[in-house]
């Protein structure tokens, strides 16, 4: 990785990252010190490497970055560290590395993270090679070395002489945390050393072209065999005759699945296992489902003219998984009715909806003859646009308004455990005249644990809260 040479060099962008996050992490808590620390490593890319914002890909991935570290800062939770990661990580490799597909920053991220405690030691790969001059040795002596000598012993004949003199220095104790300082320093060292020197081993040039979206070998993937004992046209119709069959035991799932969710009776009670059950069935179903059209049109089918049959079966089989998804999607609606929100149903959602955009995509790449590779690429980016939006939106709030308006889910103690919901809690609770609870009591417990922190270890949200 080269660092723009009328900018910071290399060494000189590590060690001024590693002491802005010494500055900032010192004594403190994780809080609005990392999202001004990615706020500060967002700039330094946009600045150094200003010339490679070549698509509107950078300017959003720089947007994106920036209200990420805004949502850490204000929310401090999980959702909301994953997205300031992805955001800035992204922006990097996209930056350093665009001719490189964005799925390959997971496991060169996992790699680095043991890498670098090795390669930090070869130092030619980021320490400028200097020659020592005799100008500047001279300078060294005479201007540093030399005072410094004549300092010290006459400061010691000095302090002999005279007590209040001496204790200009042995009456001061530096207020520091020598040990802590260090290690936050080879920390904000370790991150900083691991993001703007990053290795990537040469193989992942090579293969890169094996996640391009499209077919670069036409003629040779047309004549691919998945198995060496059978031919193309035994495997064709071997395909043909599979999805077939797994149509038809779709199509009848799908009826004996909607015909329990929608027309026998459930006890209430048994409600939730029975979703909870139907759902995992669903989300295995779905994997499987674009597993199987993954496994067959991997290669030659996409251009076989003699498989129109089996590209018939296939987008069928799409299309029921889609009926599949739209009727989980109902129950859980119906689930929700039953018992209000929560974290894990809305979760439900999500997948489903992503589920949703994956069959849409598993039939694009069917349709335009895509690499299995393509499928994946457009995954990423829709996981990455989901764990941004969950660490935007006030997900706790929302939950707590929904099912107050409905009244169903309102347990004092089910309210207690929801995050950044506070001020409706408290106005729901004061109405009905809920008294305090365990859960209420440790949740004001923790509010006036956050508030009481110092400013970097903060999470802005409970600084706009008021204290009970």
């Amino acid at each position: 990785m080269k660092i723009n040479s009328t900018n910071m060099k290399k060494h000189q962008i590590i060690l001024a990252c590693s002491l802005i996050f010494t500055l900032l992490f010192y004594n403190e808590s994780v809080g609005v010190n990392l999202a001004i620390f990615g706020l500060f490593l967002t700039c330094l890319i946009s600045y150094s490497f200003q010339d490679r914002f070549v698509d509107r890909s950078h300017l959003i991935l720089v947007v994106t970055s920036v209200l990420s570290c805004l949502a850490f800062a204000w929310y401090g939770d999980f959702a909301s560290f994953l997205a300031l990661a992805m955001s800035v990580l992204f922006l990097q490799f996209k930056t350093q590395d665009s001719q490189l597909k964005i799925i390959q920053i997971f496991p060169l991220v996992f790699l680095n993270a043991f890498t670098t405690l090795g390669r930090v030691f070869m130092f030619s790969q980021w320490l400028p090679e200097r020659k020592i001059h005799n100008n500047f040795a001279k300078k060294l002596v005479a201007y540093f070395i030399i005072p410094t000598i004549f300092l010290i012993v006459f400061f010691a004949a000095y302090s002999f002489g005279s007590t209040h003199f001496s204790s200009l220095l042995t009456d001061y104790t530096l207020d520091l945390d020598i040990v802590q300082v260090i290690l936050i320093g080879l920390l904000g060292f370790y991150i900083a050393f691991s993001f703007w020197n990053y290795w990537v081993p040469e193989i992942c040039y090579e293969k890169n072209e094996m996640l391009d979206n499209e077919f670069n070998n036409i003629a040779e993937v047309k004549n691919q065999q998945t198995f060496s004992f059978l031919d193309l046209d035994f495997e064709r119709k071997s395909g043909e005759i599979t999805l077939l069959l797994l149509n038809f035991m779709l199509l009848i799932f799908i009826v004996t699945y909607n015909y329990e969710q929608f027309f026998e009776v459930v006890e209430k009670t048994k409600l939730s296992s029975d979703t909870h059950e139907r759902v995992n069935s669903v989300i295995f179903s779905i994997i499987m489902a674009v597993g199987v059209i993954l496994f067959y049109f991997k290669g030659g089918f996409n251009f076989d003219k003699k498989a129109t049959n089996l590209k018939a079966l296939a987008k069928i089989w799409i299309v029921l998984n889609g009926v599949l998804i739209v009727s989980t999607i109902i129950k859980n609606s119906e689930y929700v009715s039953f018992f209000g929100l929560t974290y894990k149903r809305l979760g439900v959602f999500a997948f489903l909806i992503l589920a949703i955009i994956g069959l849409v995509f598993t039939f694009l790449k069917i349709r335009r003859q895509k690499t299995n590779a393509y499928l994946i690429n457009q995954m990423v980016w829709y996981f990455y646009g989901t764990i941004l939006l969950c660490s935007f939106v006030n997900w706790g709030n929302l939950i707590t308004n929904y099912n107050i308006s409905v009244n169903k889910g309102v347990e004092p103690r089910f309210l207690s455990s929801l995050d950044f919901n506070d001020e409706a809690r408290r106005e729901y609770f004061l109405q009905n005249n809920i008294k305090e609870s365990y859960g209420e009591l440790d949740k004001e417990n923790d509010i006036f644990i956050y508030q009481e922190k110092t400013f970097l270890s903060k999470a802005l949200y409970y600084e706009f809260l008021k204290k009970e």
